[in-house]
């Protein structure tokens, strides 16, 4: 890895990892809801297009639960190997925090999982859909824990520092720290998002095909009044976190602004195309609407709000990267309420599932809850730096003593190995989606109408594959 230094590799490698880990959790988390208001659907309305389509999603959601649980193993060994020292200083509240999301949530998933995913015909169905309910809250509360280390990281308090290592004094602070319940809403809101334009395509997917059965129907609609309800839900949160964020850390809302300096009187304005250059404290081809930044911010068409000037170099985020991920995570939610929209005006004239350009629109935008999850994740990380815990302990200061050599090595090793694993998994996973959800059959062991003995067995949903293997 010639020219990058091995605090640069070891940075690319955490977030190399990471962008694969935090896509299966939030598939996971919005499916486990998903799942969870299909089976109690069909045990109100005792209609079995509800029951079909849980044990076809359950399929898929074995497959990202087994993926997500694998990609997460990585990232807690890797404060240990390339983070010793942020560790060695910090561990005292990121250990608990992380202990805490495994005895929890980790636990409350593993006890019911099983009875969720193979009790179908072995458990009252009460049962059955508590199991459900409480695999759904335990992804809940999973993300919980992980969002409140990861905002005390972002926002740190409730802390000392002694003996240059950091000692909780209050974790009621630590835990609801001043970002927290926005980053919480925000990251929940968004894996809803993403699972209901992950479903939204695919039923747009058998639509366009040609399979118009009520199973593909229900699952596009519902995916569309998600969309319709939770995009400019996030869109608001979005804005409440953006002003959280320039109150705590205003060189981040500076970078993602691309605003190098006040002038007086005047207020600053919303920059939608620009090249921000670093080295020369500027922006080349700028186009910009007056005021409406300030507005945006401050509430005011004159407000003004500190600009990367301000800062000393060295404190400021790369600003381009930070200026550009967050335009492509607003643009794409742009899109989605454009597209939640566009299905209500289908749905209010009764074309919802004739509309052809409506079921490409939502094929194409599948995987741009994803897109977005990591765009701003990226905003929010690389935007962060150059501190790992903001304004208390910078990434250089973090990183172990690792050689440039040692960290090239491991990090074409996690490639390599991340791109055949998660490959082959990614691509099951898809090979289940394509095969779409199908009606029920009767059991002839038990009599139900069903589709078999333990449906929710991912590997018995595609036998091409089989025979591939």
């Amino acid at each position: 890895m010639s020219g990058l230094t091995a605090l640069e590799l070891a940075r690319i490698q955490f977030g190399f990892t990471i962008s694969f880990h935090i896509i299966f959790p939030a598939i996971t988390i919005g499916l486990a809801s998903y799942l969870a208001v299909l089976e109690g659907l069909w045990l109100w309305k005792k209609d079995t297009v509800y029951r079909d389509l849980y044990h076809f999603w359950s399929k898929i959601f074995s497959v990202n639960f087994a993926m997500g649980v694998v990609s997460g193993l990585v990232m807690a060994y890797q404060f240990g190997t390339n983070w010793s020292y942020f560790s060695a200083f910090a561990g005292s509240i990121t250990g608990p925090l992380l202990a805490y999301e495994v005895l929890t949530a980790f636990f409350l998933e593993a006890g019911f999982l099983g009875v969720m995913l193979f009790g179908w015909h072995r458990v009252g169905p009460g049962l059955h859909f508590l199991a459900t309910v409480m695999v759904a809250i335990g992804t809940l509360i999973s993300a919980t824990w992980i969002l409140a280390s990861n905002s005390w990281m972002q926002t740190p308090q409730g802390f000392e520092i002694i003996n240059d290592v950091v000692v909780p004094v209050n974790w009621i602070e630590v835990i609801f720290n001043p970002s927290f319940p926005y980053r919480l809403a925000h990251m929940v809101t968004a894996a809803f998002l993403a699972t209901a334009l992950f479903v939204g395509a695919s039923g747009a997917w058998h639509l366009l095909k040609g399979d118009n059965n009520p199973r593909v129907r229900k699952m596009f609609s519902m995916a569309m009044w998600m969309l319709l309800v939770v995009a400019p839900l996030q869109a608001f949160i979005g804005d409440q976190h953006g002003l959280n964020t320039l109150e705590y850390q205003p060189a981040k809302i500076a970078a993602i602004e691309g605003h190098w300096e006040n002038r007086p009187g005047e207020g600053v304005p919303l920059i939608l195309f620009a090249w921000p250059d670093q080295a020369a404290e500027k922006n080349h081809f700028e186009i910009a609407v007056p005021n409406l930044s300030s507005l945006i911010l401050t509430h005011s068409l004159e407000g003004q709000f500190p600009a990367l000037k301000e800062f000393a170099p060295e404190d400021r985020p790369p600003v381009a990267v930070v200026f550009w991920t967050f335009r492509i995570m607003v643009g794409l939610g742009v899109l989605m309420i454009t597209l939640g929209l566009w299905a209500a005006w289908r749905r209010w004239r009764g074309t919802l599932y004739e509309g052809r350009w409506l079921h490409r629109f939502a094929l194409v935008m599948g995987p741009s809850g994803l897109i977005a999850i990591l765009a701003g994740w990226y905003t929010t990380e690389i935007g962060r730096q150059p501190w790992v815990i903001y304004g208390v302990m910078r990434t250089k200061d973090a990183v172990s003593d690792h050689s440039t050599l040692t960290m090239s090595v491991t990090l074409i090793v996690f490639i390599v190995a991340y791109l055949f694993v998660f490959g082959i998994g990614t691509r099951y996973m898809l090979k289940l989606v394509g095969k779409g959800p199908e009606a029920g059959e009767e059991d002839p062991a038990t009599g139900n109408d069903d589709p078999g003995q333990s449906p929710a067995r991912p590997l018995s949903a595609a036998p091409d594959l089989k025979k591939e293997a």
